[in-house]
């Protein structure tokens, strides 16, 4: 309700003017436009009291202003507050300053209205004040004047306006806003109008986070789900926003080993060890003032996790052989196809790092997930493919509907996710004649993604178990098959024990009997651990 209907007593809060309000003396001074005084000249804007903050130097010129606001205003009762700045431009300090005003003070809505008078002061004491209404700290509106209109008598009077923080009054502000959100939530989604609703949820709420926070996200999914790009996306709308000012740095842990991981992350001193001819700078130091993006970074070693905890919270981090500190300010996201929370319970990775990187932890959706988004999401690889070709690239109208009944079929697994959607349609615009996908070619593209992902299943031994669901591609090319098979037989013998003993005792059966001690359990511990497993690993 407004003031006139509920007879509330009306009170202006504002600083005192030291050089707008201090213009003229003697009858001169009324010629000159006074912004303290000025808001108790307006005819339709009654003010019955005057809160007056000011400097302790400026306490007779506080004096004369009030006196000058009760001769037009005789009504006006006013009051004085002495607070000290030393530095006026210092956000810190003034900030602080009138918020323990603001605390102090004994504000009665129920009985009063305020109007934060925001036109005097530095512009540093105007965000302040803004900022101190929004949070409500002042339960005011702003008010503001400006100069420029005489009386009849000649008297600088200006103008005022009143400001009310509801932005839900001001639509077309608010419609701007929302039109710049959702353009931004394009932005992410590579301009593709998704369909699945909780995917648009996480990309809506990524969006508000990427542009209000610098904190370090976690972005998990299977592989080809689009981690990379997201994080790509993610830097973008930071640089676009100002928020980054530095590079786009990304790194996939899993090629990351031995010396070389810390090498490559943190930097090398010359002669830091065999081979380092020459000083290295590290990823790290790439990555200050811009975006480090660490995609499978639950393959990172224990000490290399260490080392980046201490990067993240303190921005320094000590290249390999050095013993001074290097600074980099980044901001970081994490990719990972893996469950950290098992990887922090087996042992292999840090829980004190996990809690840092997940303050937000968004899980992208494999293609088959979201069965409704292939269609938007095959539009844009033609698309992609024109821009980057710039030749024509479509399906006949057949042709279309033929790929997408099978893309959204229940025979379609995409396993690979957005790389196989992509492998796919690059394949069909190969084959096709001026960039124009019929049906032949979709039937030769759908019998060849059924025979893939029919080889592609998972190769099972007479063991009946899976190095894929431990290991990755690149891991498993790197492990000997005389390795792999052996192996697989340690890992189907722990899956039938019931304990880590248990299933020493059988592995180890005949060497066990020849010593004098034997810990079956801890020679098993040791060789699982030669590959990164554990035993509750490979038993779950």
């Amino acid at each position: 309700m407004t003031s006139e209907k509920t007879n509330k007593t009306k009170v202006a809060i504002g600083l005192l003017g030291t050089t707008k309000d201090r213009r003229g003396k003697g009858t001169k001074r009324w010629s000159s436009w006074r912004p303290t005084v000025s808001i108790f000249q307006q005819k339709d804007l009654k003010l019955d009291r005057l809160e007056l903050l000011h400097q302790p130097r400026d306490k007779n010129l506080a004096t004369k202003v009030c006196e000058d606001v009760q001769e037009v205003s005789n009504h006006t009762a006013y009051n004085l507050h002495s607070v000290r700045f030393i530095d006026p431009w210092d956000f810190e300090e003034v900030y602080s300053v009138l918020l323990e005003f603001c605390q102090s003070y004994p504000f009665k809505p129920e009985k009063e209205d305020y109007y934060l008078h925001i036109t005097t002061g530095t512009h540093v004491a105007q965000i302040c004040w803004f900022l101190l209404c929004e949070a409500n700290y002042i339960p005011a509106r702003l008010l503001q004047s400006s100069p420029g209109v005489k009386d009849e008598e000649g008297n600088a009077i200006g103008t005022y306006s009143v400001i009310d923080l509801d932005l839900s009054k001001y639509d077309a502000l608010a419609q701007r806003f929302q039109k710049e959100a959702l353009d931004d939530q394009s932005f992410l989604k590579s301009g593709i109008q998704t369909k699945n609703k909780a995917f648009n949820q996480m990309i809506e709420q990524i969006e508000k986070v990427a542009v209000r926070s610098t904190a370090p996200m976690l972005i998990t999914g299977p592989t080809g789900a689009g981690k990379s790009m997201l994080a790509k996306r993610i830097y973008q709308l930071k640089q676009q926003k100002g928020l980054v000012a530095g590079d786009f740095i990304a790194v996939n842990c899993a090629t990351l080993k031995g010396d070389n991981a810390m090498s490559a992350l943190f930097g090398h001193i010359k002669g830091a060890f065999t081979g380092a001819q020459n000083k290295r700078d590290g990823l790290l130091l790439a990555a200050n003032q811009g975006l480090l993006f660490l995609d499978e970074i639950g393959e990172l070693g224990l000490d290399e996790q260490a080392m980046l905890l201490h990067a993240i919270e303190e921005k320094t981090f000590y290249p390999l052989g050095s013993d001074k500190p290097v600074q980099s300010d980044f901001q970081q996201i994490a990719g990972t196809n893996k469950d950290l929370y098992q990887a922090v319970e087996e042992g292999v990775f840090r829980d004190d790092l996990l809690a840092r990187i997940n303050l937000w932890t968004y899980q992208l959706p494999g293609l088959a997930q979201r069965k409704e988004d292939i269609e938007p999401n095959l539009n844009y690889e033609l698309q992609e493919h024109e821009r980057k070709t710039a030749h024509k690239a479509s399906f006949n109208q057949q042709a279309k509907q033929q790929y997408l009944a099978f893309a959204t079929s229940s025979q379609a697994s995409w396993r690979g996710n957005f790389r196989d959607l992509n492998a796919s349609v690059q394949r069909m615009l190969t084959l096709a004649e001026g960039g124009r996908i019929n049906e032949i070619i979709v039937s030769e593209e759908v019998e060849r993604l059924s025979k893939h992902w029919q080889t592609d299943q998972p190769k099972v031994n007479h063991f009946g178990v899976d190095l894929a669901h431990y290991f990755s591609e690149e891991q498993l090319a790197s492990i000997d098959l005389f390795d792999q098979l052996q192996l697989q037989q340690v890992i189907s013998i722990c899956q039938q024990q019931s304990s880590l003993s248990a299933a020493g005792r059988e592995l180890f059966n005949y060497s066990r009997t020849q010593k004098a001690s034997n810990n079956d359990s801890h020679r098993l511990r040791i060789y699982l651990s030669k590959f990164g497993l554990s035993f509750n690993q490979v038993r779950s």
